[in-house]
């Protein structure tokens, strides 16, 4: 299940190129990515 996870969320580009520079906006990405796909399956 933790596999199938890291595996959605590498469908958002962001978090798998992980452009971004700071952990924080990082940290903010996968927070947002993670809601979206909890969102998507209610």
């Amino acid at each position: 299940m933790i596999e199938r996870c890291f595996n959605r969320l590498k469908g958002f580009r962001g978090i798998a190129t992980r452009c971004e520079k700071t952990a924080t906006s990082y940290e903010a990405a996968v927070t947002l990515a993670s809601f979206l796909l909890w969102a998507r399956s209610l």
